[in-house]
């Protein structure tokens, strides 16, 4: 579509420190869209807040050719989808050295992949039950918040939480990243799926805009008595792309925003 994010930049080096405290999985949305605006994505994002925050990174060999499996698994191809699985699973089992270290994700539904990709393995498989995967909002709420600090707080910023978030649990870490960011944080009443669901959106952005009708309707009133919200956040890149499509306000990352309020 015209209106596309452009691609984003690779992944960075792969391999770790023998002191990594995390491991990173990059997810595959966070390259083939890039960033909403002059904004580095939730990739880069997490990785300087990472740095920032004193803990070493670990990232999977052949970070940028893996894949949480879902489009795999969604469009019915689950001969590839089992050997997606089995490359994932073996290269997480390594680099989190066989389950010592939490893998964390970028995206919340890639995250969900991931959870989903582990739970059907484990069962024929059953040393992957040392693998822990979480999501960056739960990560980043839980280990990084606490060893930085937000100079200048956002007097208010609104907040679309995802399927995935609710699925994983994570929807309090991403309220909570909100609310160290902002003064005032909004949640729609109205807010729900924004059915741009991978490639759905693209192909059918009917879908997206009936979806969030009435979390649109929400925004854009919201949005006029404040005067202007000062960030627009979610969690996974494809539901920012379809909530600003939706909305036609600019919805990233709540990471890439922590991220900007806490440089030195």
């Amino acid at each position: 579509m015209a209106d596309s994010p452009a691609v984003a930049r690779g992944p960075r080096g792969q391999g770790g420190p023998d002191d990594a405290e995390v491991v990173f999985f990059g997810a595959c949305i966070g390259t083939m869209f890039g960033a909403e605006g002059a904004g580095h994505g939730s990739r880069d994002a997490l990785r300087d807040l990472l740095d920032r925050a004193g803990i070493p990174v670990a990232v999977p060999e052949e970070n940028g050719g893996l894949c949480c499996g879902t489009p795999w698994k969604s469009k019915g191809h689950l001969d590839g989808y089992r050997q997606m699985s089995a490359r994932v699973l073996d290269s997480l089992w390594e680099a989190s050295r066989h389950g010592e270290l939490p893998v964390v994700c970028d995206a919340a539904s890639c995250t969900e992949g991931l959870d989903v990709m582990l739970a059907q393995s484990v069962a024929e498989n059953p040393k992957y039950q040392g693998l822990r995967i979480e999501d960056a909002t739960t990560f980043v709420a839980r280990e990084v918040l606490p060893r930085l600090s937000v100079s200048t707080k956002l007097s208010t910023v609104a907040v679309h939480p995802t399927c995935s978030t609710t699925a994983l649990g994570a929807t309090g870490a991403l309220t909570a990243i909100a609310e160290a960011v902002a003064e005032e944080v909004f949640i729609p009443e109205g807010w729900g799926c924004c059915a741009f669901a991978g490639d759905r959106g693209m192909l059918h952005p009917e879908l997206t805009a009936s979806a969030t009708a009435q979390e649109s309707a929400e925004i854009a009133a919201a949005d006029g008595e404040r005067g202007g919200f000062d960030a627009f956040v979610s969690a996974n890149r494809t539901c920012e792309i379809g909530m600003t499509r939706a909305t036609g306000r600019p919805y990233r990352h709540v990471i890439e925003i922590l991220e900007e309020l806490t440089r030195p």
